[in-house]
């Protein structure tokens, strides 16, 4: 009898000596993993029969559901026990497995048996090698692994293995025998541990290998998904009109907006323009009204046609068929307490509580949160009222969120549009966030290092550097909530063959017109000049009532404070809307001049006959309703458009002597201005005459064959009505139509007997992506070529017929401009190439943005003085101005998508939704991949070559989740110089790259998996993949020491010695894909 501590004397070397050619080896044992053959592989060649019967059962079929649950895990962990158990993770990590795999099965097939016992009883564990002469037993044999012959260390304190001779070992020898011979006990599986042995040496598809990733990574996410968050597949909504109409992608958001929806109650889709998200829109209401629910869709007033089109039984309607019934109301309609809403519902007799699902397009129009202008929330702003009116009281309220821009440069928007899916009640979404902080700390700690990032010099300042200073769980929110992809992601991982490309982008024209090249005329400067001495305190008579007096005009839900503020913003409005008025053009300026010239003056009589006479009332001028037309679409959808009370203010109780003198000197301003600019008529209109110039170029040389068409967008409907009268006869000399699309008066056309409704015009204007010949068979013949338009048409529409679009004014926001290029810069665009042009003032830049600020700084300041209240206009607008400056300048160079155009974060960078969903899908076909071994791999074609690994932390003492948004999983691309591609602190470019790489190929490239098997010699010599591994593992060692350093000098909570990797041990190779 003889012991092994299996530390200094080892099990190993003594069955090196006893087993013998012809010996027999028989072993009882819990698992067998083929590194124990590796071993032993001379000696096990050598001996005649080898037979093994696992103790417990594996390889065999569970009788009963119930039992299957408990049992699964354990006999799964005994199966894949073959390819070595967690203790050999080290000899798995050497990648020579599928070496040894092959070997293995070879040897099995020729000496080795395997039984399985299928009862519930327990054996001994014991191994016995039979020679000729003698028998000996080794006991405990608790399985046949490198650890339970000394060879690995394992986790035991102890692993003492004794070794008994005959006649003792005859005794285990006849246990063993009698067992092996009872039917009704044991089963052969032999072919069973062949089969899955020789998994590892099959050739994989990259296909295989990728879902095998996100198996392994999100598989704790697959347990928490029930039937109640997946699209519940009843409603029919797969088979519905819309279903069908979408690309790859936005089936993808819809399903995505459904699981979010279910789960947190709200969900932000911010798709980047181009992308369709009013389509994935509507197939997410079908499916709810398919479950019977009642849908509100909120949108600005300017894009209610589009929406309406879709729910009319209509002949244009092209989703007729799937009968939406959904109620829509303006933006505006929430700040109103009666009237009619545009689908014929009167406001105050809506059952508001009653919407299960609000969709809210433009959603970033509600970013501003709680009163921002109402301290002490006086007034109700329209995002207390959607929230009070809506989303708390009655049923539980869904809300999907449509937006192009949901991150500017301040988190908080984003907050307040997701405090709308929670009800504002905090904990409601704290409980089913998976992050350590609450959602406000969460959102206050990323706006504190986004306003340090910003401070970074230029250089430093790259989204990179942002991503890797915010904390883990803001992306887990972001992740949870919101769905975003950008036109590059969509092109890189979705196969473009049922799409189409997008165009390609002309370098835009800037054009920089003066004002007239009338002799001595009146330049732009000098506009500006005058216009940023005017005052305007018309529009803020409360300023100065008396104080004593003032009581008598206020309501009880109005506050003086409040009560100035809504002036000041008239009055701030007012000014900056002359500027933009000035920029679009000198006939929408002079109307507008001249219109509030009128009320001054008018105001300044009456004032003169009531110094004469005594007695005289003032009607306050409380709200735009009015002036509408004077303003652009933003402007609009702003609530000093609805109609106020009007009020009658005495005379007496002003200090009308100081108001008077104001209004003159505005006066006398405003009617130097009138008489400068009148004499520019449309021959000397400089900015027209080039219009036309460039209309005339476009028509000579196409920049597409045969292609005429011109978009032309600008922010005021005088300005597109201005523009029509001029352009429409000259282009009809040319032989092409133009037609007048604004949203406040009947579109005109210049084709006789024609029917100008919006849709009507844009069909003939796109016939192709509006479908007009089957919407409008009659109008075949009937083409649009130019198209003048205000930002109404900016959004939602499919022009991609037309290659050319023209910015006849630079609206303030940037955002507008992308937007309105988005109309012709589409998916499936017929066109090579489009063109962008953009007609910016006669200044520089510079100029332009310090007269930008000056008229603003001022404004502020009047605030200042008439509320003593300085955050009306916003504080960040210094901000802002810096941050438009850029974002302009970029635009003189190139056409920017949104999410490179601020510089700020585009949510884009963040979401890992869509691998979840790959996932889901998989797993319904196939069930089984839980059984994949691990450290198998697959070879795909790639431009840069080199190996992503899949790795596990198995050490439990180690984590640095402090950042890996993935842990214990860490993805690593090494390239094939040893060069970090991306790193396991960008989980998500490394998973978008292997998607890219996977997508479709669902078999192995032999080609390519011989050449890598010729370099690998079969997998025998895995040298220098092993060296990438090395260098993979290496790397996150190292940024987790250079974590640990910064973190010990920064304040919160240090990672130092938190415990440290020692390498390759610690990590378990989950699989890897080599690129070729």
């Amino acid at each position: 009898m003889e012991t092994f501590n299996n530390t200094t004397k080892v099990v190993k070397d003594d069955l090196v000596k006893k087993i013998k050619s012809g010996s027999k080896v028989s072993i009882a044992a819990a698992c067998f993993s083929i590194y124990a053959y590796q071993v032993l592989k001379d000696e096990l060649e050598g001996c005649d029969e080898f037979r093994f019967i696992f103790t417990s059962p594996t390889f065999v079929a569970e009788k009963t559901q119930k039992e299957r649950k408990e049992f699964y895990i354990p006999r799964l962990k005994r199966e894949k026990s073959l390819y070595g158990t967690e203790f050999e993770v080290r000899l798995r990590n050497e990648l020579k497995q599928k070496a040894v795999a092959r070997e293995c099965t070879d040897w099995m097939k020729r000496k080795a048996s395997f039984r399985s016992n299928t009862t519930r009883e327990g054996m001994n564990n014991f191994l016995v090698v039979e020679n000729q002469e003698d028998a000996y037993t080794y006991m405990p044999m608790n399985s046949f692994t490198t650890v339970d012959l000394g060879c690995e260390r394992g986790n035991n304190i102890s692993n003492i293995v004794m070794r008994v001779e005959n006649p003792a070992s005859r005794e285990y020898l006849a246990l063993f025998n009698s067992v092996w011979n009872d039917k009704e006990k044991l089963t052969d599986v032999t072919n069973d541990v062949i089969d899955m042995i020789s998994t590892v040496y099959q050739e994989n598809s990259p296909e295989l290998i990728y879902f095998m990733t996100l198996y392994n990574i999100f598989s704790e996410f697959l347990d928490d998904i029930s039937e109640d968050v997946l699209p519940n597949e009843a409603t029919g909504f797969r088979n519905s009109v819309i279903w069908n109409k979408l690309y790859n992608f936005q089936k993808d958001a819809a399903l995505g907006i459904i699981n979010k929806l279910e789960q947190y109650n709200g969900c932000i889709l911010a798709d980047s323009v181009g992308l369709g998200k009013t389509f994935t829109a509507l197939a997410v209401i079908r499916y709810y009204e398919g479950r019977n629910k009642n849908i509100l869709v909120l949108c600005p007033k300017k894009l209610s046609e589009n929406w309406m089109t879709f729910r009319g039984n209509l002949v244009n309607n092209p989703l007729v068929a799937d009968r939406f019934r959904y109620d829509v109301l303006y933006h505006t309609d929430l700040s109103r307490n009666s009237g009619m809403t545009p689908i014929g519902l009167p406001i105050e007799r809506i059952n508001w509580g009653n919407y299960d699902l609000v969709v809210i397009d433009e959603s970033h129009n509600f970013r501003n949160g709680n009163g921002t202008n109402t301290h002490g929330g006086e007034k109700e702003n329209r995002y207390m009222r959607l929230m009070n009116r809506v989303i708390k009281p009655g049923v539980r309220t869904k809300v999907l969120m449509l937006s192009a821009t949901p991150v500017n440069n301040r988190f908080y928007d984003l907050r307040n549009q997701l405090a709308l899916a929670y009800e504002g009640k905090q904990e409601e979404i704290n409980e089913k966030l998976n992050t350590k902080s609450d959602i406000n700390t969460i959102f206050r700690q990323a706006q504190k290092v986004y306003n340090a990032w910003c401070k970074l010099p230029e250089k430093e300042r790259t989204t990179q550097n942002l991503l890797s200073r915010l904390d883990f769980d803001f992306f887990e929110v972001l992740d949870a909530v919101t769905i975003a992809r950008s036109r590059h992601h969509i092109q890189t991982y979705y196969d473009t063959k049922d799409i189409g490309t997008f165009p390609t982008r002309n370098k835009p024209i800037s054009l920089y017109p003066k004002l007239t090249d009338k002799e001595g005329a009146i330049n732009y400067k000098e506009v500006y000049e005058n216009l940023s001495g005017l005052k305007l305190t018309i529009y803020t008579p409360t300023q100065f009532i008396l104080p004593s007096k003032l009581s008598k005009y206020l309501t009880k839900e109005e506050t003086e404070n409040f009560r100035k503020g809504r002036e000041t913003g008239i009055q701030r409005l007012m000014s900056i809307n002359l500027l933009k008025r000035m920029e679009s053009s000198v006939h929408s300026f002079l109307l507008t001049v001249e219109r509030v010239y009128r009320y001054i003056f008018d105001t300044v009589q009456n004032i003169n006959s009531f110094i004469q006479n005594g007695s005289g009332k003032l009607n306050e001028m409380t709200d735009l309703s009015g002036a509408t037309a004077d303003f652009d679409d933003d402007d609009q959808n702003t609530d000093l458009f609805s109609v106020g009370k009007k009020i009658q203010i005495d005379l007496r109780d002003m200090d009308y002597i100081s108001w008077k003198r104001d209004m003159e000197a505005d006066l006398g301003i405003l009617s130097e201005l009138i008489s400068m600019v009148k004499d520019i008529t449309p021959e000397y209109d400089y900015k027209l005459n080039q219009l036309l110039k460039v209309i005339k170029e476009k028509e000579e040389k196409p920049i597409n064959p045969g292609n005429r068409k011109i978009l032309i967008f600008t922010a005021f409907a005088d300005t597109a009505e201005y523009l029509y009268e001029n352009v429409a006869p000259k282009v009809k000399e040319l032989g092409m139509n133009a037609a007048l699309v604004t949203g406040s008066i009947e579109g005109r056309t210049t084709i006789p007997k024609f029917q100008a409704e919006m849709n009507h015009v844009l069909s003939c204007f796109s016939p192709v992506s509006k479908d007009r010949d089957i919407l409008y068979p009659k109008d075949k013949n009937n083409n649009i070529d130019i198209l003048i338009g205000t930002d109404c048409i900016s959004e939602g529409q499919n022009l991609q017929d037309c290659d050319y679009c023209i910015n006849y004014d630079i609206h303030w926001n940037p955002v507008r401009i992308i937007q309105r290029f988005g109309r012709i810069d589409r998916i499936g665009s017929k066109n090579k190439v489009i063109q962008l042009v953009n007609f910016w003032p006669d200044l520089t830049l510079d100029e332009y943005i310090n007269l930008k600020a000056r008229v603003e700084t001022r404004m502020r300041i009047s605030v200042m003085t008439s509320t003593g209240d300085d955050d009306l206009i916003n504080q960040d607008e210094k901000g802002d101005l810096e941050y438009r400056k850029m974002q302009l300048e970029k635009l003189q160079e190139e056409v920017v998508d949104l999410e490179d155009m601020t510089n700020g974060v585009s949510i884009m960078d963040l979401g890992l939704n869509d691998f979840r969903m790959d996932l889901l899908s998989y797993m319904k076909e196939h069930p089984d991949i839980d059984h994949m071994p691990l450290g198998i791999h697959a070879v795909a074609h790639g431009e840069k070559p080199g190996v992503i690994f899949v790795l596990k932390n198995v050490n439990a003492k180690i984590n640095i989740r402090n950042l890996n948004r993935l842990h214990p999983f860490y993805m690593v691309y090494v390239g094939t110089n040893g060069e970090i591609i991306a790193n396991h602190l960008q989980p998500k470019d490394a998973l978008d790259v292997m998607r890219h790489l996977a997508k479709g190929k669902n078999t192995p490239d032999m080609d390519l998996c011989r050449k890598f098997n010729k370099e690998t010699k079969d997998g025998r010599n895995m040298g220098r993949v092993s060296q990438l591994l090395e260098d993979a593992i290496g790397s996150i060692i190292e940024a987790k020491d250079e974590e640990d350093i910064s973190s010990f000098f920064s304040a919160g909570e240090t990672t130092f010695q938190s415990g440290g990797f020692s390498g390759l041990k610690d990590f378990e190779l989950i699989c890897f894909m080599v690129v070729k």
